[in-house]
């Protein structure tokens, strides 16, 4: 059986073809993460009254564990074990008690649930929410304890889980269960292996209880490979869950805050990164949480103005829903972590009086325009293979961006996956000794070999056999006193390249495409069989992962590289445009209407005129549309949906 056999028949609102969706995370107004135990019904009506009429279609939930299962244990001599208990009473002798659950807490989710429903919001529930917003939160016996890897801490997870959503299942406003908020946060594992384990024992004890609601993973900062300290995988997510999730903060993403949030580098953040979790998963992938983390990070204005420009970029790229985090302002709690970190405090689409801020006026305006267009896929025009032993984001990310602005879309995947068809791969800044597995690397020569185009970036990584195939001697590697170089005068080229190590070519059969500045190749492309193997001496990808500004202020064009990729690889648009900063995707309706998507990626306006030779022109369902001589205006951070028929 395949890794991702088990797939639910339908994947509810996460389904292909289905809307995209908006939403936020939800606590309370009055109590955050207090309001099961706090409990008030007609202000958490109140909060979802307003919530559905600004616009809100989906709710991520969270049953904070130690509320719903408040169990203590009680010990003899030595901290020996004898039994569980709610404080000092007997667990009751029911289906609730031997699970330890609190059915005054299920009582009181039912009636949220059934609230949601009379406002039209569907829910996410996160189960086991044992870590929120900088604290954890266990039951009394498990406090002090690794819970995701304790043989009774997990007992009592599943015996939760199962009676939770056996009980609540037939709430109609429940679209999915979500393992739980960010729950690798919860304890350290030693391998991917225990932490498979805990995925597999809570998703398993919900689909035992509801073999019909898909189970979204929950989790964040998910890796192609284990890394030291960090076994939480893509792969092993996938096999264990229905639907991946990404929590795109440029706070806590590696390599995302270093530019303002509304210029292109982070208007791609949501979207780059659950395409990463999406297309190495295999399965949907969507934007769980996403936020600008309060106005000490940003100003009410800028933060709308990236989450439009994000939500653009999601919808465009098959992300299926985005929701912010979070609903409401907490700014007069006084219990942790609202009284620990500032931050926590102002995240809400609504203030404390439950007016809209205008990021919820964006989401709400957003979801409005987007509900009766669903996209079609768009289209990919080349595979990006994730290396082992590089930092698969930064590259990945940088890959993603490059190609956008060269006028093309990617698909990722790693490297020791079967390899996806295509006619065109890049294989960004390989490094060091361990970078593909020999089958995988003869696999992918073979598919050059049947007229693929390959190119590969090196820093300073190992693949054999390169420099016959390549048409390249590597004469030596040393390391790098002074940037690289990209020089191509006749395509206006002069790219500085930051490298650790230097690594010099000697040309043997191979056209040189650009030099060094030192008349030495610095990309070379060679024929092989009936396709093409490009190598670059540097590595573009990576020496431009914390580079400040890279894609706005009149920056070198790195992406003319990918441009030239794209060119010799045949890749040829329906549509395209001059300018970097606007971002088309194809969507094939039908083999004569196209929809585009134009996205301005700038916190300006811009204009750019649009060549779609062989098409005409219909209508913009979404968005201003080009003017008779096909020039394009959008104003900041916001994009347009155009309809062409064949002409």
């Amino acid at each position: 059986m395949s890794q991702t056999e088990h797939r639910r028949p339908d994947a509810g609102i996460f389904a292909s073809g289905k809307p995209f969706f908006v939403g936020c995370n939800y606590w309370a107004s009055h109590a955050g993460t207090r309001m099961w135990r706090n409990w008030d019904a007609a202000s958490v009506e109140a909060d979802l009254a307003a919530l559905s009429q600004a616009g809100v279609q989906v709710i991520r939930a969270f049953p904070l564990w130690p509320d719903f299962q408040p169990l203590t244990a009680h010990t003899t001599w030595a901290q020996t074990f004898i039994e569980m208990r709610f404080g000092e009473e007997p667990l009751p002798d029911t289906p609730a008690g031997r699970a330890g659950v609190d059915e005054v807490m299920i009582e009181r989710f039912r009636c949220f649930a059934e609230l949601a429903e009379r406002y039209g919001i569907s829910l996410i529930v996160g189960l086991v929410t044992g870590w929120m917003s900088g604290r954890m939160h266990v039951p009394p016996a498990f406090e002090r304890v690794n819970v995701l890897t304790d043989a009774q801490a997990i007992r009592w997870q599943v015996r939760f889980v199962r009676y939770f959503v056996e009980t609540l299942k037939d709430c109609r406003a429940i679209a999915a269960w979500d393992l739980g908020n960010e729950c690798n946060c919860m304890g350290i594992v030693a391998s991917s292996d225990e932490f498979w384990n805990w995925c597999n024992a809570i998703s398993s004890a919900i689909r035992l209880a509801d073999p019909v609601r898909p189970v979204v993973s929950g989790m964040h900062s998910l890796l192609c490979e284990d890394q030291p300290n960090r076994h939480i995988l893509i792969s092993d997510q996938a096999e264990t869950t229905d639907i991946l999730c990404t929590h795109p903060y440029p706070l806590f993403t590696p390599h995302c805050r270093i530019d303002p949030v509304n210029t292109m580098r982070n208007a791609f953040h949501a979207a780059a990164e659950t395409r990463l979790y999406g297309d190495v998963g295999n399965v949907p992938a969507f934007v769980e949480e996403a936020g600008s983390l309060g106005p000490c990070l940003s100003s009410e204005r800028v933060a709308a103005d990236y989450l439009r420009n994000m939500l653009w970029n999601s919808y465009a790229h098959d992300c299926r829903g985005l929701l912010w985090w979070c609903g409401h302002d907490q700014t007069e709690l006084p219990h942790t972590p609202y009284d620990w970190v500032g931050m926590e405090r102002c995240l809400g689409l609504l203030r404390t009086d439950r007016s809209p801020k205008p990021v919820m006026e964006e989401l709400g305006k957003f979801g409005r325009m987007v509900a009766e267009l669903p996209l079609p896929a768009f289209r990919r025009d080349a595979v990006c293979i994730l290396s082992q032993h590089q930092d698969q984001w930064g590259v990945g990310y940088l890959s993603f961006l490059l190609a956008k602005q060269a006028g093309f879309d990617i698909e990722f995947q790693y490297a020791d996956q079967p390899l996806k068809p295509s006619k065109f791969y890049l294989l960004p800044s390989v490094t060091g000794t361990w970078v593909i597995s020999r089958h995988r690397w003869l696999e992918l020569l073979h598919a050059v070999e049947e007229g693929a185009v390959l190119y590969v970036s090196s820093d300073n990584g190992s693949l054999e056999p390169f420099t016959g195939p390549f048409g390249v001697d590597i004469e030596y590697v040393a390391k790098a006193a002074a940037p690289g170089r990209i020089v191509n005068a006749a395509r206006g080229l002069d790219l500085s390249v930051s490298a650790e190590f230097l690594v010099r070519y000697r040309n043997r059969c191979g056209e040189v495409l650009a030099e060094d500045g030192e008349g030495n190749p610095a990309l070379v492309c060679n024929r092989y069989g009936r396709g093409l193997l490009i190598c670059c001496n540097v590595p573009l990808e990576t020496a431009l992962v914390e580079m400040p500004r890279v894609f706005a202020d009149g920056k070198p064009e790195y992406y003319r590289v990918y441009q030239l990729l794209a060119e010799l690889a045949g890749v040829k648009r329906n549509v395209t445009r001059q300018n970097p900063a606007l971002t088309l995707t194809e969507h094939e309706v039908d083999a004569d209407t196209l929809l585009v998507v134009a996205v301005n990626n700038t916190p300006e306006e811009l204009a750019d005129t649009l060549h779609a030779p062989g098409w005409k022109l219909v209508d913009a369902p979404i968005g201003p549309a080009p003017d008779a001589e096909g020039v394009l205006r959008l104003p900041r951070n916001t994009g347009a949906v155009l309809r062409y028929q064949r002409s």
